[in-house]
């Protein structure tokens, strides 16, 4: 189910945005230009495969000098997104990184995962991975001229698609 407000907020919204912030339910909200969008926390299922590639990833990634992050805002204030995982060529901790070497999207049903793509590619995002664990599927895309293109492998970390998914322990 997708929610839009168009306009001016219902009466009681602000409030309902101040409670889920209070109580820490707003780490995966998003800001889509403007549009504010309530992401609720992930499947179970989620969250072991997007510890399994931490595991994974972030040793490859600290030898390449990149750091890891779980999830966190990558864009500016007004318009970013919340990947479950990037990997940071500056190591300098913010509360929004204008960009990334590397994004880390675990697909959970009905999330938005598809539609951050051009959004990563107008920043400068580097590569992109999407893991589905209901597939059991790892697919990585590189940056082109104009959009991504899936790959094989991960330029940056040196590991194919077929390597990584070997390696997770899939729920």
């Amino acid at each position: 189910m997708r929610t839009v407000v168009v306009g001016q907020p219902p009466r009681g919204f602000e409030d309902f945005l101040k409670r889920r912030r209070a109580l820490g339910q707003d780490l995966f909200d998003e800001v889509w230009g403007g549009e504010y969008h309530v992401v609720p926390a992930p499947h179970g299922r989620h969250g072991e495969v997007e510890l399994e590639l931490a595991e994974i990833l972030r040793p490859l990634g600290r030898r390449k000098g990149l750091s890891g992050r779980g999830p966190c805002n990558v864009g500016q204030p007004h318009d970013y997104r919340v990947p479950d995982q990037a990997y940071f060529a500056d190591r300098t901790p913010q509360t929004f990184h204008p960009t990334a070497a590397i994004v880390v999207e675990v697909v959970s049903p009905g999330d938005e995962t598809w539609e951050k793509f051009s959004f990563y590619h107008e920043i400068g995002v580097r590569e992109l991975l999407i893991v589905d664990p209901g597939k059991r599927s790892v697919e990585w895309f590189t940056r082109g001229e104009k959009k991504f293109v899936r790959s094989d492998h991960s330029a940056l970390l040196g590991i194919s698609a077929a390597e990584l998914a070997s390696q997770i322990h899939w729920p």
